[in-house]
């Protein structure tokens, strides 16, 4: 039940979000498997096995879980049939086929194997925290907690949620942090960051399990690399890796929080319970912090307006594009 990733979205009105309803909107919209050519299913699922409903409530706070199953046909076993076929053709009737019936045969044998092609499954789970307004997914993904946010809103139109926007960009508080060699607040720096250089070649530099106040840290700062990705440790109980774009990477929660919701029990739902309200009112209290630490959320009205730190800081948190391979 502990997320490993985290995008999160501001809910301006969470108190006009009705458990009931939306239990019911969820319900309607059940996951059901993919079915002759359908190439892909999605739909809504109980968040563990020993509960019977798509929603999961407890507190204030709504546990949701969208399945997604994808058909799994790769183009090398369309293209090897097809060439079957192919041959075939040229050696019984001694002509070659044509574009236009080649891409008609390909058609149809796409057709025919894909009732028979195997099935990939994947969920994404998210959960509203009401009490404090936020929409909170398991995703390190932009896309896929896009793809999980629309299919809320089509089952609940229209949800109101959006991407937080704070008065500091996320880049400059890093920057600003790896430069005084420590943060603020209840965070402290881990050991792995990643900054990028603002002008047109690009370079970027990664540092894993590195002292991260050393020189040469500050150095590249010195030479104008912004800081795009940073390990940090919030209060002893959570690891992660903040990014520019406002996502938790990489989550771990450290044993003290393991142990305290090991006690709840041994039977599956106490166990559940436990652990999915000690861990959402621990990243509940991260997000509000974090957000403190990025100066609180711009007004409705300010949204427009980037903010005076992301102006003088180079590259903009909307523009800045972190290289993702070795850190998802």
């Amino acid at each position: 039940m502990w997320f490993r990733q985290l995008s999160f979205y501001q809910l301006p009105v969470a108190e006009q979000i009705a458990a009931d309803k939306l239990g019911a909107a969820l319900a309607a919209r059940q996951f059901q498997r993919c079915s002759g050519l359908d190439w892909f299913s999605e739909g809504w699922v109980a968040p563990a096995a020993h509960l019977d409903e798509p929603l999961y409530s407890q507190r204030g706070r709504l546990l949701v879980s969208l399945r997604r199953e994808d058909k799994v046909l790769p183009a090398g076993v369309i293209r090897d049939f097809l060439d079957a076929k192919l041959g075939e053709i040229e050696q019984q009737e001694l002509r070659k086929v044509g574009r236009k019936e080649k891409l008609e045969l390909k058609e149809q044998i796409t057709d025919d194997l894909l009732p028979r092609a195997f099935t990939r499954s994947s969920r994404t789970f998210a959960y509203f925290d009401l009490g404090r307004g936020w929409l909170v997914v398991d995703s390190g993904s932009a896309s896929k907690a896009e793809t999980l946010l629309s299919s809320l809103r089509e089952a609940m139109p229209p949800l109101p949620a959006t991407l937080p926007r704070t008065q500091l960009s996320p880049h400059a508080l890093m920057t600003d942090w790896l430069a005084a060699g420590e943060a603020s607040g209840d965070f402290v720096l881990d050991s792995d960051c990643e900054l990028k250089d603002s002008s047109d070649n690009g370079a970027v530099v990664r540092c894993t399990r590195m002292d991260l106040t050393a020189d040469e840290i500050r150095q590249h700062i010195a030479t104008g690399k912004q800081v795009t990705r940073l390990g940090l440790i919030w209060r002893d109980r959570i690891r992660f890796t903040l990014t520019d774009t406002l996502q938790l990477k990489k989550l771990q929660f450290l044993d003290v929080l393991q142990e305290e919701a090991s006690q709840a029990g041994d039977d599956a739902a106490s166990l559940f319970e436990a652990t999915f309200m000690l861990m959402s009112e621990e990243l509940g209290e991260l997000i509000d912090d974090l957000v403190a630490e990025l100066g609180g959320l711009q007004d409705a009205d300010a949204a427009d307006v980037p903010p005076v730190s992301a102006v003088m800081s180079a590259p903009s948190f909307e523009t800045a594009k972190p290289v993702d391979a070795p850190w998802d």
